[in-house]
């Protein structure tokens, strides 16, 4: 594997494109700056206009992560630079068995575009007509909020020998952002990612949501992912 990374200026050619944060990347601003290199800005628009994003706020009002009892887990965006964006869970970096895998409903380069805004609020939100004890992460259907508009649908699928593949070459990428070449994949198309140490906040078995633990240490509301389910 190989990689080609840019930080402070200098570029180091080694594949898999990788950046190590806990040596280089100190900061939630430098990695947005990372994702603002990786992928070029677009013209791409969301389905549908919609700035109220009170769905997180309220959620953020009743369970702060701050004063609830939380683990911590690896969080991994992931997408073809052409196809769409990935979320997937797991206990660790070097995991065999996602908790959960997420095909998100906005492409990659949407997905950045956002990110580059300073906040990225990701809202799923399902409605279940039957027992609510189930497995919040077995609902298989999410209609998805992108800080306050509603871009479509997320669906739960099973990871694929492509998935796992990706996930095996990142596994020495504790917390970073970069590029895999589609070559190491057998895909003509690069392969982006974020991944990062979140926190998990577990407010009922209806809600539970995701924090994006800075480089630095500091928990903030810079990412977020909520997870919603009602009858």
């Amino acid at each position: 594997m190989s990689y080609i990374a840019t930080v402070g200026g200098r570029s180091m050619s080694s594949g898999v494109t990788t950046v190590d944060c806990q040596k280089q990347v100190r900061s939630w601003r430098l990695l947005r700056s990372l994702m603002e290199l990786l992928i070029p800005s677009c013209n791409c628009t969301f389905l549908e206009e919609d700035q109220d994003d009170t769905k997180s706020e309220k959620f953020l009002q009743k369970y702060p992560p701050s004063l609830m009892t939380s683990t911590t887990i690896t969080g991994t965006i992931f997408g073809y630079r052409r196809g769409k964006v990935s979320f997937c869970i797991q206990a660790n970096a070097n995991s065999s068995n996602p908790i959960l895998l997420l095909e998100l409903a906005v492409p990659t380069s949407v997905l950045a575009k956002e990110m580059r805004g300073g906040t990225l609020r990701i809202v799923l939100e399902s409605v279940t007509t039957g027992s609510c004890s189930t497995n919040l992460f077995s609902t298989p259907l999410w209609t998805m909020y992108c800080n306050g508009r509603k871009v479509g649908y997320a669906v739960k699928r099973r990871p694929s020998s492509g998935d796992f593949e990706a996930l095996s070459l990142m596994r020495c990428v504790d917390v970073g952002t970069g590029v895999i070449n589609g070559k190491e994949l057998h895909q003509e198309d690069e392969l982006m990612y974020l991944r990062a140490n979140f926190q998990r906040v577990r407010g009922s078995s209806n809600c539970e949501s995701f924090h994006l633990i800075d480089p630095e240490g500091s928990i903030g509301q810079e990412l977020s992912i909520f997870f919603f389910r009602s009858r």
